[in-house]
């Protein structure tokens, strides 16, 4: 365990000058208030404030963020409450440590929603102070060095949420470094299975590659030294992580993985950079598309680099990065370098400026209250790779990768997105799904009576723009359904001989919507309009005595197909709080128990399931959302896709269908199609409990010899 003595040290080396006293304070007071607290390591909890301290100082940073670092979890797990930090350590702190500080004493009616809300919190609050994530970035990788604590079940769950956000995070400010080390060990718990084999593919080839990697090392250090140009080169291999990442990705074999090595030079200068890269031209031929300067145009994070890939001396591709020693320090550092003292000067103040695209996602977010809709457009917006293109009066504007003339369109102006007509790209007339490159001059036409289009959702790639059209969308399925509602409340008011239009203009109406949830009347008629509450849960609020034998039908009954009561259901999925409700199944993502589930409300047809990162899910109405979960007790068996990657072979197919079989699973379809290189592709649809019945499945056939890839579909 590191002790506070190292971390004052470290300190002291970068900024002799910094006042070390309110480092002092906050340890004892950290020390005192998780007095008696254990991890699940067995040791003493005040270990971790100590570990993400000691990670704060490595990336050397001011004393303010290191405090914050020993007090980041005083708040959330001890009886310390924000005024007293304030008043002990000021305002700065409180700030800090109130951001990173988790909703865990609120009450939420799910698990996502928790995730959702803490997660909202967090980037307003990193908004507002950078330090704020570089804190939780800390907190998170310490966590992550101690994950095998930890049950095998929350060890993949939390694995997977690194993975999902903090890893890219890391990525996004630019921390390589926690970045990689995120991934890595996440992979290892996430995906035990495929992490050891491409460990056990990459330890295969290490001699060889150590070899091949001096050899072009040797050449490159004696280009440069023949140009007089003083450097460094180094070679690295890739993480498995990036590895797995691409051969899914790509849809490669292992042994197409032509970037397992890639080299870097650092140099003095930057005209030094450009002449080693004219140098390396001239030696190996460059492939022209894979050239990208980051120098001239740097990412978002301010990564600044040369990335050239060429084919090297033995016929083969070689991925090169140049750099300055300064552009190695922030590639290194990230935001970091930018909060860090150096020399004594102070930090950084336009920091925020620089890292205007945190702001843009706060903003993004602010309108998403549904946690899975919010927690999927995170990810939409933390993934992102940037094209930059040009308005028509030369103004350079910045998009995701892939994005299209209408996410161009709505980030000129909500009213430009949705009056969208048609664009025009280089002064060429382009379809609305054109997607834009770095450098197109892009102008748009609108018309004043044209709506965005659902299908514009299947191939919008910005936040902004998904927001905007659903929230077009919703707000004309809102008032679409008021006026459905209200004619169902009318109908069923008047059965029962009570006149809706005068009692919905007192009082009780208003209670009774704030009864069910809702803060406005027009909120629970258009639910009733949506399905999720009958017009006779409303009226037994002014009738209590109606009783249920009075009412033939039950919640749902008309307004989703539903079995004979007699007939009970023994479904794999419960709806909350209904009982008997027709339940299907999304045939574009296969939902099997252990997946992340969600139910849409369909008229007439009752529930249908999908998993959550399923697309045809996000793109359906919230509003039509209701919660549901996987039944413990049903034994059922749920179709899944599967595809393998092999290369031909006699008996390949039997092999497949054997270990298949092996674990019990059924084999409802098969087919197999081969590839001029020999490579096969068989698809599968087989019959499986659960996840972990399928994984058993995918790691047994991943044995079959000459297999290079399986993975789930769909």
């Amino acid at each position: 365990m590191i002790r506070i003595n190292n971390i004052i040290d470290r300190i002291s080396e970068y900024h002799p000058e910094a006042d070390l006293d309110i480092i002092e304070r906050a340890y004892i007071y950290s020390a005192r208030v998780h007095a008696g607290q254990i991890r699940l390591s067995g040791e003493p909890y005040l270990s971790h404030p100590l570990e993400v301290a000691g990670i704060l100082s490595d990336m050397k940073l001011d004393v303010i963020s290191v405090a914050a670092g020993l007090l980041h979890d005083v708040i959330e797990d001890t009886q310390a409450v924000p005024e007293e930090v304030e008043e002990l350590f000021g305002s700065e702190v409180r700030h800090i440590v109130s951001g990173v500080t988790k909703l865990s004493g609120l009450s939420f009616h799910s698990t996502r929603a928790r995730q959702a809300e803490s997660l909202r919190k967090m980037f307003l609050a990193m908004a507002d102070d950078i330090r704020v994530i570089l804190i939780k970035l800390a907190d998170r990788l310490h966590n992550m060095r101690t994950l095998q604590f930890h049950k095998p079940g929350k060890r993949k769950k939390i694995a997977g949420e690194t993975l999902d956000i903090y890893a890219p995070i890391a990525a996004r400010l630019g921390i390589y470094w926690i970045k990689n080390e995120l991934e890595e060990t996440s992979f290892k718990y996430f995906q035990p299975e495929e992490c050891s084999r491409i460990q056990d593919l990459v330890a295969k080839s290490r001699t060889e590659r150590t070899k091949y990697m001096e050899t072009v090392k040797g050449y490159l250090t004696k280009k440069m030294d023949e140009a007089h140009l003083a450097c460094e080169v180094l070679g690295r291999n890739k993480n498995y992580y990036s590895i797995y990442n691409k051969m899914v990705s790509q849809n490669l074999p292992f042994e197409e993985i032509y970037d397992i090595i890639a080299f870097r030079i650092i140099l003095d200068s930057i005209s030094h950079c450009y002449e080693a890269l004219g140098l390396i031209h001239s030696m190996w031929k460059p492939i022209d598309h894979k050239f990208k300067d980051y120098i001239a145009r740097p990412k978002a994070n301010m990564y600044q680099s040369l990335h050239t890939t060429v084919v090297g001396p033995f016929g083969e591709r070689i991925e090169i990065q140049i750099r300055t020693w300064e552009m190695d320090r922030v590639a290194k550092s990230g935001i970091a370098a930018h909060w860090s003292y150096k020399e004594g000067k102070r930090i950084d103040e336009n920091i925020s400026e620089k890292f205007a695209w945190i702001q843009d996602l706060v903003e993004n977010q602010e309108n998403f209250r549904d946690p899975g809709e919010f927690l999927e457009n995170v990810r939409i917006d933390l993934f992102q790779d940037e094209v930059y293109v040009f308005t028509p009066r030369g103004e350079i504007k910045t998009l995701a990768n892939g994005a299209t003339t209408v996410d161009f369109a709505y980030m000129i102006h909500t009213e430009v997105g949705n009056q969208c007509t048609g664009a025009k790209v280089n002064g060429q007339l382009v379809p609305l799904v054109y997607q834009l490159k770095t450098g197109d001059i892009v102008e748009i036409t609108t018309s004043k009576n044209h709506h965005p289009s659902k299908d514009w959702l299947k191939f919008v790639k910005t936040v902004k723009a998904r927001s905007k059209i659903r929230q077009w969308i919703k707000t004309q399925e809102k008032e679409r359904s008021i006026t459905l509602g209200r004619e169902m409340l009318e109908k069923a008011f008047r059965k029962e001989k009570l006149n809706y239009n005068n009692l919905s203009k007192t009082e009780e109406l208003a209670e009774v919507a704030a009864h069910f949830g809702f803060k406005a009347i027009d909120d629970l008629i258009a639910n009733v309009g949506y399905g999720k509450i009958t017009p006779l849960q409303v009226v037994r609020k002014f009738v209590p005595k109606l009783q249920a034998q009075d009412v033939p039908e039950s919640i749902f009954n008309k307004l989703i197909g539903r079995v004979n009561r007699k007939k009970k259901l023994k479904t794999g999925v419960l709806v909350k709080g209904v009982d008997d409700i027709l339940i299907k199944f999304g045939k574009c993502c296969q939902p099997v128990p252990g997946d992340n589930i969600v139910g849409y409300i369909t008229r007439g047809y009752g529930v249908t399931i999908h998993r959550t990162s399923c697309v045809n899910a996000l793109e359906m109405n919230p509003e039509r959302q209701i919660e549901v979960d996987w039944n413990q007790e049903a034994t059922e068996m749920y179709p899944v896709k599967i595809r393998i990657i092999s290369h031909d072979r006699q008996g390949l197919l039997a092999d497949l269908v054997g270990n298949i079989s092996k674990y019990g699973a059924n084999i409802l379809h098969a087919s197999s199609e081969i590839r001029d290189s020999r490579i096969v592709d068989s698809f599968f649809t087989i019959g499986v409990q659960d996840i972990s019945h399928l994984e058993k499945i995918l790691s047994a056939v991943r044995k079959v010899k000459l297999v290079q890839d399986v993975k789930r579909i769909g």
